[in-house]
């Protein structure tokens, strides 16, 4: 237990923030200027205090709570939202126990706070305090809206529970408590309050069924349970429990894309949502995961890099390109460019198996080079890229936001190439694959959209963040091997 004790204002401090023994919790010095009429403080800066070190908190509510006599005790309560916490008048001593599901649950921290100290409260910490003078004015700002329901995801803990041993300055029955206060349970039986949540959307798609093996506890929608190009779609949820959106939403119909039907869908999902996610993530501060293509350029070059200029071909290619500008414009953002996805469904490897099983010998395009990215890859570091997101505790490298491209590693191939691998993995002739160009293949299909000839996406940045890349070759092999 860590005690501090104030017996007077001390006038002129420097600002400072000083974190705990309770992770995210977190002790400010105020400056305070004082003379014979009083004093005055800035009691919260938001531009000086983020600068230092305090979590953005943007606050909707002010609560203060007035306590009349000295001794009046309230607590202890773990709400789910921060709190920064401070005094007007008087002093309190704070205690503050960490009610978050992890190992540093049932931790103690107690200090006293006067009008020259403040503390910031991370989501899931209970706070209580008491009252070591009459007229003590204790105030709170909060970053969500206090309501019925939100006071049914409290966590609570008995003021006296022996466990945590709160060394209370005035023993609790020489202290004002109310009813509800001396009845909350032990810790022993306390529900530990859970982390924010993890929305992922395209549940069932070929990648959000790998984001389902990857993130178990998520939150997984689709289209039918929660519709993102809706202009509602703020009301749709309580986002401010939720700290990272994962979408593996997307309209992946390249050639429908050109129709009338199909280009209003393609707009909708690629892009519409990706802003209406984007708006939300920004507002709440949540951290989002958005899923690009190699279609965002025209192949012209043969080792793309996140840095290149957007140049698509096709309204799919546009669309997507657009979603990536909309979800780049949100502070904490990381964009996965990929290319060839491969996963549970339909999908080319499948097809080709499916021919060499029949005996057929197809025509199959050899001049579109790139790799094929299996989707447990994909997940794989979407998870690695949020474990090592800045600010983050991790001991991995810090992956910074932005975009990250992300494909199997090894030497390019052509689709050609690629279908030769299946037949010989499946015990075929890779012969019985006929190269042909892209312009040979669709000659005569009307409709067909502009694919990027060159589709090899560099990737050295993803590697410096200490990513373990596969190659396309081995993931191939161990695929082929569950299908078999």
């Amino acid at each position: 237990m860590n005690i501090e004790k104030t017996t007077e204002l001390q006038f002129s401090k420097e600002l400072s923030i000083q974190p705990t023994t309770i992770p995210g919790l977190l002790i400010l010095d105020l400056p305070v200027y004082g003379d014979a009429r009083g004093w005055f403080k800035e009691n919260w800066q938001n531009e000086k205090m983020t600068k230092l070190g305090l979590p953005i908190l943007d606050p909707v509510q002010n609560n203060i709570s007035f306590n009349a006599k000295k001794g009046a005790t309230r607590g202890i309560h773990a709400e789910p939202w921060d709190k920064f916490i401070s005094v007007g008048s008087g002093r309190i001593f704070g205690a503050w126990v960490d009610m978050r599901d992890g190992d540093s649950f049932g931790a103690v921290f107690t200090t006293e706070l006067d009008p020259t100290k403040a503390i910031f409260v991370p989501r899931g910490v209970g706070n209580s305090f008491q009252a070591l003078e009459d007229n003590t004015v204790y105030t709170y700002l909060v970053n969500d809206h206090w309501s019925a329901d939100a006071q049914s995801k409290y966590t609570f803990l008995n003021l006296a529970d022996e466990t945590v041993n709160i060394e209370w300055p005035i023993p609790l029955d020489q202290a004002e408590l109310s009813d509800k206060d001396k009845n909350h349970p032990k810790l022993s039986d306390v529900k530990p309050m859970q982390p924010k949540k993890t929305l992922i959307t395209g549940a069932n798609g070929q990648l959000g069924k790998a984001l389902q093996i990857e993130f178990p506890d998520a939150e997984f929608t689709d289209s039918t349970e929660l519709d993102i190009t809706s202009p509602d779609l703020e009301s749709a949820r309580s986002w401010n429990q939720y700290d990272t959106i994962i979408n593996a939403a997307a309209y992946t119909a390249v050639d429908k894309a050109e129709t009338t039907e199909g280009r209003q869908l393609a707009w909708k999902i690629n892009t519409h949502a990706v802003a209406n996610l984007g708006k939300i993530a920004t507002k709440y501060h949540i951290t989002l995961v958005h899923i690009s293509s190699d279609y965002v350029f025209d192949g012209s070059v043969s080792d793309h890099t996140e840095n290149e200029s957007f140049s698509p071909l096709g309204v799919y290619a546009q669309t997507k390109a657009a979603g990536d500008i909309a979800a780049a414009l949100t502070p904490k953002h990381y964009i996965l460019r990929t290319s060839w996805v491969i996963g549970e469904g339909n999908n080319f490897v499948r097809t080709m198996k499916s021919l060499a099983e029949r005996d057929v010998k197809p025509n199959v395009v050899n001049d579109q080079i790139g790799r094929l990215t299996f989707t447990p890859d994909l997940a794989r570091a979407i998870k690695h890229l949020l474990s090592s997101q800045p600010n983050s505790n991790s001991q991995i490298p810090i992956a910074k936001y932005g975009t990250y491209n992300l494909t199997g590693d090894g030497e390019s191939a052509s689709w050609a190439d690629i279908a030769a691998e299946v037949y010989e993995l499946t015990g075929h002739n890779r012969n019985d694959v006929t190269g042909v160009s892209t312009a040979e293949y669709y000659q005569g299909k009307d409709g067909i959209a502009p694919r990027p000839l060159q589709s090899t996406l560099n990737l050295d940045k993803i590697k410096s963040t200490g990513f373990n890349l596969v190659e396309w070759k081995q993931s191939l092999k161990e695929y082929l091997k569950n299908e078999i």
